[in-house]
């Protein structure tokens, strides 16, 4: 069963007088459970496609459906709800809230869905011990490693019990060791509770774990490949 679904998708950018056209008419469509790599060449488009998936970009023409339903005619705070009930985000530069503990951190989404207080510490601190950091939740992120960073980045993506995960480049800023440790967690995840996951990414180590790989240049997509 399909859980998203892009129709017909066009993104155009006016820059003075000149039009870009960053999405040109791509049609895909995502299962649950997907572990799923969008490539492509710096300006290929597949940041753009990726956020417009999570509903943090519009689209110029076409549709996005999300568990049934289109998001690209959502506004303001519908929008905003249906993100925080149905998306995880995990991107390049971390974002984490540079005062808040890592558990603070996790917690932050769940406060906005009004959970609970008891149930938002517990699942703050098993997805905290989940991606290997039970000994620094209450850390700060200045006193955390680009890797650590980026787990609790993920752990916070998780705690709202997302349908899927859109990893912008999650991999960008880490060296090697973190950035196996980070793509070992998420696979895991993957496997072990079905979450889907899906990277716009250049790193080669992410593709490789990819098991389908959707290739975009020019706005367009190229090829779209499972392993």
């Amino acid at each position: 069963m399909n859980i998203i679904e892009t129709k017909n998708l066009h993104k155009t950018y006016k820059e003075s007088e000149i039009e870009v056209h960053a999405v040109r008419g791509v049609d895909l469509s995502f299962e649950q459970g997907e572990f799923t790599a969008i490539v492509g060449p710096s300006g290929s488009g597949k940041t753009t496609l990726l956020n417009m998936i999570g509903g943090l970009d519009k689209p110029t023409e076409g549709e996005i459906i999300i568990d049934g339903i289109n998001i690209s005619t959502l506004k303001g705070s519908k929008l905003i709800d249906f993100r925080l009930r149905k998306i995880g985000f995990v991107f390049q530069a971390y974002n984490l809230i540079p005062v808040l503990t890592a558990k603070e951190n996790v917690e932050f989404i769940m406060n906005l869905q009004k959970r609970p207080k008891k149930e938002r510490i517990k699942r703050a601190e098993d997805l905290l011990k989940a991606v290997g950091l039970g000994d620094r939740m209450n850390a700060r992120p200045s006193k955390l490693s680009g890797g650590q960073q980026q787990r609790v980045a993920v752990a916070r993506a998780l705690a709202s019990k997302p349908m899927f995960i859109l990893a912008d480049e999650p991999t960008a800023n880490l060296d090697s060791e973190s950035t196996r440790n980070l793509l070992e967690i998420m696979e895991t995840l993957n496997k072990e509770e079905n979450i889907t996951f899906i990277f716009s990414t250049h790193d080669t180590r992410v593709v490789n774990k990819a098991r389908r790989i959707i290739t975009i240049d020019d706005g367009k997509v190229l090829s779209d490949e499972k392993k």
